[in-house]
């Protein structure tokens, strides 16, 4: 075999370990909606109740996922996915055994809790190595991969949630460890990180912190505000989707699973293909950020008004495209805009946002389910205001590693030698 071929499947071995990562993360949180109504009536709670199970994973995670990426930064990437797995598998395991003992709701929403804790360290930080891993030519297509797997876990996990639930509603909590082990050991044996060499003292680290929130603050924000209102329907949605589909049309087990996966397929397959498209471009970008807010605020419009079950679905996929649309441009500008020995950092308070998002979604979406003006409509001013911001405040930034500094030190060199 030709050392180039070696290369690629090298390549596409490490891709496909990447890519396992967030599949496992998404599993996490989307495969016990399909069993909602399952766990309601074995605790006797309400639905809004019930979402706490996706809440109280996300925002430990989101809180978590900053001491994440500053771990990342200083002790390097695999070290921190590699035990985050370890915590992930552990908390699955403590919540199938609540499950099957009996239990309390309150003790099952503790062990959710530490599944998140490790969660913070998993999707996140497998896409700074992503970033890291992959240069500026390969790098959009490998961010919009490692997108549209994260959408692929969101499409699977509904409907390996209603097969399995047809074993026990907890099985699932099972499959949680079981999956980690392997992706671990190709985590260890197959990728090769680069060291981190000359790790700045905190207080220097710190300092190059609020540098870039000085020079990029603006647009940064922005981008974080965008993503967490992106996740925050994405997740809403689905939450509603799954009880209309159950309350309103019946459909249960795997024909529900099926369901709830056609708007997640519309995001990951968008996802594929934006980031294969992108490349190194922020004003294309930016152009389809605006457009994915477009497809992602206008469908909840029509929401209150549709009582047909194809119809919503036709809807919700429209949600699930803009949000394929947005995300992978979003990981792309924010991890090459950033220095390698900040990436971490800031990679993870992104999804540190992004995850606050997820967690809000059903939780809100569920209270305000009997107003369904005020819930679509809202929604859809925070999406207007998204798209405003994004109008008038993102913009091609100016790398702190990039071009602009290059020219910069050249420009200083020339005035120096002037022969």
């Amino acid at each position: 075999m030709s050392t180039e071929k070696k290369v690629q499947r090298a390549g596409i071995g490490t891709l496909a370990t990447l890519c396992s990562i967030p599949i496992i993360m998404v599993l996490g949180n989307s495969m016990l909606i399909p069993v909602f109504s399952t766990i309601q009536n074995v605790y006797g709670i309400s639905s809004s109740k019930v979402g706490l199970l996706i809440t109280l994973f996300s925002f430990p995670a989101a809180l978590m996922i900053p001491i994440a990426g500053f771990l990342a930064d200083r002790i390097g990437r695999k070290k921190v996915i590699i035990v985050s797995l370890f915590i992930y598998g552990i908390g699955g395991i403590l919540s199938g055994i609540v499950a099957i003992t009996g239990g309390g709701f309150g003790l099952l929403l503790w062990t959710r809790v530490i599944q998140g804790i490790g969660a913070a360290g998993t999707a996140p930080i497998a896409m700074v190595l992503t970033s890291d891993l992959f240069d500026k030519a390969q790098r959009s297509k490998a961010l919009g991969t490692i997108e549209a797997a994260n959408g692929m876990g969101k499409v699977l996990s509904p409907i390996l949630g209603a097969v399995i639930s047809l074993i026990s509603w907890y099985a699932m909590f099972f499959i949680f460890p079981i999956l980690c082990v392997p992706t671990a050991i190709a985590l260890w044996m197959l990728i090769n990180e680069k060291k981190v060499k000359d790790v700045p003292s905190f207080h220097t680290y710190m300092d190059h912190i609020k540098d870039i929130f000085h020079k990029h603050g603006r647009w940064l924000s922005v981008a974080f505000y965008v993503g967490a209102i992106t996740m925050f329907t994405m997740f809403g949605t689905l939450f509603i989707l799954s009880d209309t589909l159950e309350n309103t049309y019946h459909f249960v087990g795997v024909k529900k699973g099926l369901f709830l996966a056609i708007p997640l397929l519309a995001l990951c397959t968008t996802s594929y293909l934006t980031g294969g498209h992108i490349k190194d471009q922020i004003g294309k970008m930016k152009h389809l950020i605006l457009i994915g807010l477009l497809f992602l605020g206008t469908p909840l419009l029509a929401v209150p008004w549709v009582d047909n079950r194809y119809l919503l679905i036709i809807l919700f996929s429209v949600i699930g495209i803009g949000a394929g649309l947005i995300l992978p441009c979003l990981n792309m500008m924010i991890t090459s805009a950033i220095r390698l020995k900040e990436r971490g950092i800031i990679t993870a308070l992104y999804s540190s946002v992004r995850f606050f998002g997820v967690a809000l979604g059903p939780p809100v979406f569920g209270a305000l389910s009997k107003k369904p003006y005020l819930l679509y409509f809202g929604t859809s001013a925070l999406i207007v205001l998204a798209l405003l911001l994004c109008l008038f405040l993102i913009h091609r930034p100016q790398r702190i590693h990039g071009k602009d500094e290059r020219s910069r030190i050249l420009v200083i060199k020339k005035q120096l030698h002037p022969s």
